[in-house]
């Protein structure tokens, strides 16, 4: 048997669409999980989804709003009613906030609340009432090095990101008796679409000069990419983290020791 085989796994994997998402796709159905991608935007769920299944695994995608629990019971529903159980999760659907407090809104605070915050909360009361019933089940929430240290210009975010950390610990405890496996991943700088949109957008002509700069702000001199991410949760679903519960590792190239 390869190292850490997900081979039949039902993999619930949210904002599979781009970035660390669309990779931990990729990895989980190299892997051998049947990959139940949930993304908003339509377009690209279905597009990573067809990549997928054109390279030989096995991924369905399903319109999903995170924020919407109703939506996300439905979904989860379905997925049992097909498939017959639900054995990972990954919570990857986020967004992003830049802003100190007095320049978050109540409409951007609202906003991240929905996603970052209730959208990890829904997903997980989708799935655990099935992974209580088969006894077993692994879910991973995305959290990030702004739970662990304060980051500059992200008010909103690190909140959502210190409440995503906090349900990560509550939930471990509270279904150990269920075999229900329950940690958080917290990544620093990844190299992702959402990266370079923001270098195109605030500076203009000088993307290649702020990215080496973004770069450099992580100890060991470049960003995460997103398939290092991927990898890591693969590790943490496999058999082999099965004594491995309530822990939020940071991924951060030295980000949270060498700059404390």
């Amino acid at each position: 048997m390869k190292a850490f085989d997900l081979t039949g796994k039902i993999a619930i994997i949210t904002g599979g669409g781009s970035g660390i998402g669309e990779q931990m796709c990729r990895v989980f159905a190299e892997a051998g999980a049947l990959v139940q991608l949930l993304e908003f935007n339509e377009e690209r769920g279905q597009a990573v989804a067809d990549s997928i299944a054109a390279q030989g695994g096995k991924a369905t995608f399903r319109a999903a709003d995170v924020s919407d629990q109703k939506n996300v019971q439905s979904t989860c529903e379905a997925i049992v009613e097909e498939l017959g159980r639900i054995d990972i999760l990954i919570n990857n659907a986020g967004i992003s906030h830049i802003g100190k407090l007095h320049e978050t809104t109540e409409r951007d605070f609202d906003r991240i609340y929905q996603v970052n915050i209730k959208g990890v909360y829904n997903c997980m009361y989708g799935v655990i009432p099935f992974m209580m019933k088969q006894k077993s089940g692994v879910i991973i929430n995305m959290g990030s090095v702004a739970s662990m240290v304060g980051l500059p210009d992200r008010f909103a975010y690190s909140t959502s990101k210190g409440a995503v950390e906090l349900m990560t610990y509550t939930v471990a405890r509270d279904y150990l008796e269920y075999n229900i496996r329950c940690n958080s991943i917290a990544p620093a700088r990844v190299h992702t679409p959402f990266v370079d949109n923001y270098l195109k957008q605030h500076y203009p002509g000088q993307e290649q000069e702020m990215y080496e700069q973004l770069s450099k702000t992580q100890p060991i001199g470049r960003m995460a990419k997103p398939v290092e991410i991927a990898n890591l949760a693969r590790y943490l679903c496999s058999e082999e983290a099965s004594f491995i519960t309530g822990t939020n590792y940071p991924i951060d190239g030295g980000f949270v020791t060498l700059n404390t």
